[in-house]
């Protein structure tokens, strides 16, 4: 670069040009693009029995005063059964252990995980975890949503019904919310894609056959 800017009738010495360089920012590594291992998802199908296959999903919203928070939304693929929506300004993979671990301590770990290829899902931590409990994470191919669909639907009906229906001020009214709308949709709430109907009696069906 010295040599350029003589060439080019320029006097400033070197210590000067490194001034100027550092100055603009030009000193600073390039992070180089995280790539993600080849995905190879299984095509999205029903499962035929209960607790096989979990799918998975962030979503994001704010209260009243402007304070970010998240939520993280676990559904069964079986009967589209919402077995969890945590609530926080903070989720990072150590408190995903924790509800995974919540939830299956009620029914048992799945076989399956499905999720998107978001920062918490990919941290070491979640790898080991699942390894521990002998269960396979099926990861969707960066930006294919649809290859996760029956939690984006859900997402769909939950910020219809819930995130963008009502002000939120506090943390515990979207929890409250939240907990009344699972209710709601697990066991009065018709489905389509359940022939009619809730999640709750179609487990039940399918157990008396």
């Amino acid at each position: 670069m010295l040599a350029w800017l003589r060439n080019q009738g320029f006097t400033w010495n070197h210590k000067r040009i490194y001034r100027v360089y550092c100055g603009l920012g030009l000193n600073q590594r390039i992070k180089p693009k995280k790539r993600f291992p080849v995905r190879h998802p299984q095509p999205l199908a029903q499962p035929p029995a209960a607790n096989m296959c979990w799918s998975v999903d962030f979503m994001s919203d704010s209260l009243t005063d402007g304070r970010a928070f998240r939520t993280f939304n676990i559904i069964d693929d079986f009967n589209r059964e919402a077995l969890w929506i945590e609530v926080d300004t903070s989720l990072p993979a150590q408190r995903i252990i924790r509800v995974f671990d919540q939830v299956a301590s009620e029914r048992g770990y799945p076989t399956v995980i499905r999720s998107d290829n978001g920062p918490e899902f990919i941290a070491h931590a979640l790898a080991a975890w699942a390894h521990d409990h002998q269960l396979t994470w099926a990861f969707i191919m960066p930006g294919k949503p649809a290859q996760n669909g029956y939690v984006e639907r859900f997402n769909r009906t939950y910020r219809e019904d819930v995130l963008d229906a009502y002000l939120f001020d506090t943390l515990e009214d979207v929890r409250t919310i939240t907990d009344d709308w699972i209710l709601e949709y697990n066991s009065i709430r018709p489905h389509d894609a359940l022939a009619g109907s809730t999640p709750l009696a179609f487990a039940a069906a399918a157990n008396q056959l």
